[in-house]
């Protein structure tokens, strides 16, 4: 089929029945539903917005020959890789960077994931069914353009403990086998977008210990398969609310969940890892993690560029030009263009992998981990310094409506030169729904920790990934002037 439609896309939702809990209440059609009809329709415009834009968004994948989204692209050149850039881009600014979790960030994992089917088979072949299973589900992700959910973290339930995995009974584990497939149990956080994904899966996230082969598990399922349950966090959408009032919440909630497997069968050819802690753990030998941190950035980046151009226009609207101001609006703008610089650096030092897969340069992207979990909450800061009490001063559009208030709103609330007030308005209630709303709350904390929290990304950049080769060669260097017993 290649690329969907965004109404193709509704059409599988309302076709797949799941559980789904928000807000006490089971939902049975999550694209029509107050809650959840909002995030649904602004993920159809993303299906659309693919062939809007199909000259960046869209490739002819080589073994289908239909029109697929690039984020499934495996690039075999530098020029491919700018191809995905590209689309990625565009796809981004269908939710201004707010909704970070579309469905090309997991189509571009499972094309890294695909493309080194060797890491999953082992170096003896002992998983070559794993493997095989994981191209052919690639190869379904792409040519049906279906949209994933994924649950990677283990629920907290007691620190001192919860690490050890071994043992642990609220994790998902294998508990059995039938002739069918593998019976697992357990729960696992953060399953972002599953009232609107088509299937579930679960695959390696952090290394887990030697013996805990029960827990050393990767699959995919439907997620109507019987005993797959997801509880959602409170709803932080807008329901019935005029878009001009609640820009964002009224559209680009995408929900997470806390997933639960109820004894769960996975049918055997659905299973990528069946408790192999080695291979496990060698999943970084795939490049998923550089395709994962790619996707990240340039949804970042859009997301930071259009909070500099709010908050540059709210400043103008309150004609607040004082240096104080100004130097907030030069501190958001080198975060923007810190964040461009790492993506196109990333992309001027790509690399071919020996068997041609193209990736950028992780190296230059590894910091963006740790640094936009600090930037991004001091963009929201600063937005909020700037706009003060004016983002409490917003009429709505039914007082903007309202033949009696209107002149007082137009005489009293209009911006600086002139500025119209509901132009003011419309401004300063985005700015209010991108800082201050429920929405704006669950977009702090997802910030902060999406890719983990920013203090795990520096102790990992330091102890595993940084090449400190150059920084000892200078000090020995400098060390050896001093003390020549050095050398």
């Amino acid at each position: 089929m290649g690329a969907r439609t965004g109404s193709q896309f509704l059409e599988g939702l309302r076709r797949t029945k799941r559980e789904i809990w928000v807000d006490g209440e089971r939902i049975d059609d999550v694209t029509g539903h107050p809650r959840l009809r909002g995030g649904a329709e602004s993920l159809a415009a993303m299906f659309d917005r693919q062939h809007a834009y199909a000259a960046e968004c869209l490739y002819t994948d080589p073994k289908s020959g239909q029109p697929t989204n690039v984020s499934h692209m495996m690039p075999r050149s530098r020029d491919e890789l700018r191809q995905r850039h590209a689309g990625l881009v565009r796809l981004s600014e269908g939710s201004m960077g707010i909704m970070g979790r579309t469905p090309d960030y997991m189509n571009m994992k499972f094309a890294a994931f695909a493309s080194a089917p060797r890491v999953w088979a082992g170096a003896d072949g002992r998983n070559a069914r794993g493997a095989e299973n994981l191209v052919r589900f690639q190869r379904h992700l792409a040519e049906a353009d279906i949209a994933l959910t994924h649950t990677i973290i283990q629920p907290t339930t007691d620190k001192r403990t919860d690490s050890r995995i071994l043992g642990n009974k609220v994790t998902i584990r294998k508990v059995g086998e039938t002739a069918d497939g593998i019976i697992v149990r357990g729960a696992r956080v953060l399953a972002t977008l599953a009232p609107y994904a088509d299937e579930q899966t679960v695959y390696p996230g952090m290394p887990i210990p030697s013996g805990a082969t029960d827990y050393a598990l990767a699959f995919a399922i439907p997620l109507d398969t019987p005993g797959l349950k997801f509880l959602c966090r409170d709803s932080a959408s807008a329901p019935g609310a005029d878009p001009f009032d609640k820009p964002l919440s009224s559209r680009f909630d995408e929900q997470d969940a806390f997933c639960i497997f109820d004894d769960v069968v996975v049918p055997w050819d659905r299973v990528f890892i069946d408790g192999d802690v080695e291979i496990y753990n060698s999943m970084r030998d795939t490049g998923y993690a550089t395709s994962m941190v790619t996707q990240s950035t340039i949804r970042a980046l859009t997301k930071l560029e259009f909070a500099y151009g709010l908050a540059t226009r709210m400043a103008e609207l309150i004609g607040d030009h004082s240096p104080a101001t100004t130097e907030m609006l030069g501190e958001m703008a080198c975060y923007v263009r810190m964040t461009a610089n790492a993506v196109e650096l990333s992309l001027e030092q790509a690399r071919e992998r020996a068997d041609g897969i193209w990736f950028p340069n992780g190296a230059a992207l590894e910091p963006m981990r740790a640094m936009l979990p600090v930037w991004m909450p001091r963009v929201a800061e600063i937005i909020t310094l700037i706009g003060s009490h004016n983002l409490l001063t917003t009429p709505s559009r039914a007082q903007l409506d309202d033949p009696a208030l209107r002149p007082l709103i137009d005489e009293m609330l209009g911006g600086a030169d002139g500025v119209p007030a509901d132009e003011r308005a419309a401004v300063f209630r985005l700015a209010w729904d991108f800082v201050g709303s429920t929405l704006a709350g669950r977009g702090f904390l997802y910030e902060r920790f999406y890719l983990t929290s920013a203090a795990r990304n520096k102790q990992m950049l330091h102890t595993r990934l940084f090449d400190r080769s150059r920084p000892r060669a200078l000090l020995d260097d400098m060390l050896s002037r001093a003390r020549p017993d050095f050398a």
